[in-house]
């Protein structure tokens, strides 16, 4: 196994064949001109000690060291030996409100941002434990598997916005449902969904969907993000608010957190509800929760110990630069005596 670090640097090897077409080019125009001012044989009886093949040979070298160098700036490396780490852990289940109701401002940024930031927060404080990830609104869709890889699942995270959801609404019972479908029965680690939220849910299968989840192992704990007052909708083009959201009358919709939701939704499943507005208190509350979860003890296999190899390009690519420097454009005397290029008259 190998990985590139600075794979952007590859795009310099664009540079090679340019050079190679450049020389070319230039040979055919010098013959041209040569055949223009002077009959060929007679040009290379006055210049006896020029060789064609030195000039390609130097090319050849130049090529080469720069395709070197080139590759060592990208810096390969190379996994020296395959080894299966052992840990122990559950797996998280992240249900995250993308409904537009999570764009209003009443939490800075926007509750929607609040609750990536809050999600990454939480991400940043897990030792071995894995990470799946669940959008939703009218219905529910799958955005991660459980993974062990934190950077991918923060990378996925950045990427939700209600866009990603055609059918609008919060059913958080949508959200559990496809939850349930992360437990496999021969899997014995356990789970915690994590669903983060403002409550708006206008249907009333939320909790009876928790008491389901309760029955096949799934702990719930929800994150409200949003305030009591509420806050409008803002519709943006470009980073600026044009206008804000309203209802079939026309009047501008204000959107309110509803924190009974998500706490009866949790109490159904056996778990807690924490003001996702204090990141802070949310931290503490699921870290404590963390460490009353019994941890599962699980393999997983990933290469180890990457060893960069730059200097090997570097050191090979200075070396032909430097055996350039020595290489003349004229005949060598024991291989023009040797005759190996056909260079005699």
């Amino acid at each position: 196994m190998y990985e590139l670090e600075e794979k952007w640097y590859l795009y310099f090897l664009i540079v090679i064949p340019v050079m190679a077409l450049l020389f070319l080019y230039i040979q055919f125009w010098k013959r041209k001109k040569q055949r223009e001012f002077g009959d060929l044989d007679l040009i290379k009886k006055l210049s006896p000690e020029k060789s064609v093949f030195k000039s390609a040979l130097k090319l050849a070298v130049i090529l080469l060291a720069l395709t070197c160098l080139i590759i060592g700036l990208v810096n390969p490396k190379i996994g020296t030996k395959l080894e299966t780490v052992k840990r122990e852990g559950i797996d998280i289940i992240f249900a995250i409100d993308v409904s537009k109701s999570m764009l209003a401002e009443d939490v800075a940024p926007s509750r929607l941002e609040k609750s990536k930031q809050l999600v990454s927060q939480i991400i940043n404080n897990l030792g071995s434990d894995r990470i799946g990830i669940i959008a939703y609104s009218g219905s529910a869709f799958p955005v991660l598997p459980i993974t062990s890889d934190y950077s991918v699942g923060k990378m996925f995270l950045q990427t939700m916005n209600p866009g990603m959801i055609s059918a609008q609404g919060t059913s958080i019972d949508q959200a559990i449902n496809l939850a349930t479908t992360y437990i496999d029965k021969k899997d014995k680690t356990n789970k915690l969904l994590i669903i983060i939220t403002d409550g708006e849910d206008h249907s009333d299968a939320a909790a009876d969907a928790a008491e389901e989840a309760k029955k096949v192992g799934l702990k719930i704990m929800t994150i409200g993000v949003g305030t009591e007052k509420g806050g409008t909708i803002p519709l943006k083009r470009n980073g600026v608010v044009e206008s804000f959201q309203r209802d079939q009358n026309g009047e501008v919709v204000i959107t309110k957190r509803n924190a009974e939701v998500l706490k009866a939704i949790a109490k159904s499943a056996g778990g807690g509800y924490v003001d996702g507005n204090s990141t802070k208190d949310v931290l503490d509350y699921v870290k404590n929760a963390l460490d009353n979860i019994q941890k599962t003890e699980f393999e997983s296999t990933q290469m180890a110990d990457f060893k960069s190899q730059f200097q090997w390009f570097l050191g090979f690519g200075f070396f032909l630069l430097f055996l350039d420097v020595f290489l003349l454009e004229k005949k060598t005397k024991w291989v023009k005596k040797m005759n190996l290029f056909n260079e005699k008259e």
